[in-house]
């Protein structure tokens, strides 16, 4: 099965929104057929400098995230209307209602969770350090102390270097391809970001020039950020996302990514909401 489907191309994200609330007005049409209380689509957010999660290829949208979101709303009854944009902007979107749903290696945060809703975890990370290959000064994050790191705006590992990481200066960029080539220029003197991330981006591009050094830090879930007040659409993705990881769709999916079932799937599955 084919689980990279055509998404919907957003004229005006505005024009959608005026659409929905103009139908609402008249009667709550824009609701399922089903009657399951969905609509029949939903406007995701993601962003798509997150290799291998998502990320443009051949003019089009694919990723492990995009695999997973596609059967999420598969299994769910409802269309995807997918909108990029830069990851800082993500949550500020789902909570005026520009989003309905997003998916973009979302960390779950108290903070986060306090604005926006999260599906139980979908992935589970965690941050690691890459420094220049010829670099012998940086073993593990207590090396950290003092120097410029580069990260993602409004990321997690952004907040970890503030808050865990004494006299250092977070180089903070847009795109994460920004933040590897500040490294490779000298520009910065490590990155900390996301272990999936780094991991890859070393493996397929940077294995000349950057090196993993120290331990995983920080464990981390992933989730599928909700715009508050969609219960039902939160209700019925979480029912989605327990069923693929029960009948090993979740872990083929997985396996087309990132070459293998993840050691960490049982705790996974323990993870989601009954």
């Amino acid at each position: 099965m084919n689980l990279i489907k055509r998404f919907k191309t957003l004229a005006a994200v505005s024009t959608t929104l005026l659409l929905a609330g103009t139908l609402a007005a008249c009667g709550g049409s824009a609701e399922s057929g089903g009657g399951n209380g969905l609509q029949d689509s939903y406007v995701v957010a993601t962003d798509t400098s997150f290799v291998p999660f998502e990320f443009k290829e051949d003019g089009e949208y694919v990723g492990f995230d995009i695999d997973i979101v596609n059967e999420i709303a598969d299994r769910s009854g409802f269309e995807i209307e997918l909108e990029t944009t830069n990851f800082d902007g993500i949550i500020p979107g789902l909570q005026t209602g520009t989003f309905d749903i997003a998916i973009a290696g979302i960390t779950i945060t108290e903070d986060r969770a306090e604005v926006v809703d999260f599906t139980s975890p979908y992935y589970k990370s965690g941050l690691r350090i890459g420094v220049p290959v010829d670099d012998t000064a940086i073993t593990g994050v207590d090396d950290l102390e003092g120097l410029t790191i580069a990260t993602r705006l409004g990321s997690t590992s952004a907040d970890y270097i503030e808050n865990n990481i004494e006299g250092a200066t977070p180089n903070t960029y847009e795109q994460l391809d920004q933040a590897y080539l500040s490294v490779e220029g000298g520009g910065s003197d490590a990155v900390l970001y996301d272990a999936p991330n780094v991991e890859y981006y070393i493996q397929t591009t940077g294995g000349d020039s950057l090196k993993i050094v120290g331990e995983l830090l920080e464990a981390q879930d992933y989730g599928l950020a909700v715009s508050q007040g969609n219960e039902e659409l939160l209700a019925a993705m979480n029912e989605a996302l327990a069923g693929m990881i029960e009948d090993g769709t979740y872990a083929e999916i997985y396996e087309k990514w990132f070459g293998s079932e993840p050691e960490w799937l049982d705790a996974l599955a323990e993870s989601q909401v009954s």
